[in-house]
């Protein structure tokens, strides 16, 4: 029986996440060893964390967990009707790949950060060729009559500077958070589970249409792969991702995020709805606010210093935890309960109604900053000797 447009396929996204952590568990130990055959080993440095040589290029893990799952979903009754509709899902799987080869060339022979940013504008550029790019967004200006705001209809070339932006931002963001085992991983597990949420929701207000698909798949394929990947890399590490990894994370997301802006139905919202109507916005920012936050902290760290913005020091938030007092696992942990509050609080916002979803955002956050300055309080009122 064909799939019916008006239902949503849960059941196909819920395989394709586990075929993405099941194959990326599998092909992560062959991976391990194909990088230490070949040389690509992190190791330890005056910034880093880690006292011993692992390998690198999970990365690569990660990519064939989520090819192998878009390929299954290629061939699933209800989820191939994205690939008909829409090349999103192409368009983001060819630019992942193309950004973690580059990720890997750099984990073996550390290439330098303007080479690195070259290929991560051209696999921005893929994904607008393929047709991912914004096309509009909601502002609070401009409305006529009893409208509150309009909407922004970005032409071609604006719609592919924001997305070459976005992916830029993204991909950095997410290669700068990586610095504690099981970080970025987590972090990449949380965010793609918080935009497959706001993915899904958009497909239920679309009615199910074929065409809202690809965001949510993107996400969930992400979401998986990340998952099987957290069991070689949470601490102790046993391999790291690196670029290959963190930024192909950021790639995905950016991918996911932009396709589902594409589908937000504006006329579905009223005035009230000021936070919803930047639904695409706010998602984005709040599901990468740590990491993005450590980025522009670092930034404007080194320039202050006059040094070179990508220039490496040891003064990332998770450094700072370190230096609080927590071990690095509860670090990691830490800045995955911020990512999760923050994420799906702002996934929470644009789907549901009432004001208590405020005051259960309002007090995890509360009880968050709690258990972050907790060995710092203790450190205040253990007596001196």
């Amino acid at each position: 029986m064909p799939p019916v447009q008006g239902l949503l396929p849960i059941r196909e996204y819920l395989l394709v996440a586990l075929t993405a952590t099941a194959v990326t568990f599998l092909l992560t130990g062959v991976v391990r060893r194909v990088a230490i055959r070949i040389g690509a080993i992190a190791n330890p440095r005056a910034r880093d964390v880690h006292v011993t040589p692992i390998p690198r290029m999970g990365g690569i893990g990660i990519y064939l967990g989520v090819a192998a799952a878009m390929g299954l979903a290629h061939q699933l009754p209800a989820l191939s009707h994205g690939f008909d509709v829409s090349l999103d899902s192409v368009g983001v799987l060819l630019a992942a790949g193309v950004i973690s080869l580059i990720g890997a060339l750099d984990d073996r022979f550390e290439l330098d950060a303007w080479t690195k940013l070259a290929g991560q504008v051209m696999c921005a550029g893929i994904l607008v060729i393929f047709g991912v790019q914004w096309v509009s967004f909601w502002v609070p200006w401009g409305g006529q009559g009893d409208s509150f705001g309009s909407v922004l209809v970005l032409d071609k070339n604006q719609g592919a500077l924001l997305t070459v932006l976005l992916v830029v931002v993204m991909v950095n963001a997410m290669n700068f958070v990586d610095g504690l085992d099981g970080l970025a991983g987590g972090l990449g597990f949380i965010a793609a589970s918080a935009v497959c949420a706001f993915s899904l929701g958009l497909l239920d207000s679309s009615g199910g249409d074929f065409g809202s698909y690809p965001p949510a798949l993107i996400a969930a394929t992400l979401a998986g792969a990340c998952l099987g990947f957290l069991p070689y890399n949470f601490q102790p590490a046993k391999i790291f991702m690196g670029d290959s990894g963190s930024m192909m994370i950021g790639l995905v997301l950016a991918g996911a995020t932009t396709s589902a802006s594409g589908r937000v139905n504006y006329t579905h919202f009223s005035a009230s709805d000021a936070l919803a109507l930047l639904s695409p916005l706010v998602v984005v920012v709040a599901v990468l606010f740590v990491p993005l936050l450590d980025l522009i902290m670092a930034v404007i760290r080194r320039t202050r210093r006059g040094e070179s913005p990508f220039a490496a020091d040891k003064m990332h938030l998770h450094h700072r935890l370190l230096e609080i007092g927590h071990s690095q696992r509860r670090a990691v942990l830490l800045i995955y309960l911020w990512a999760g509050i923050l994420a799906f609080g702002a996934v929470s916002l644009t789907l549901f109604d009432g004001s208590v979803k405020f005051w259960v955002i309002g007090l995890a956050l509360a009880a968050a900053v709690l258990v972050s300055i907790v060995p710092r309080l203790r450190a205040r009122h253990r007596p001196s000797v």
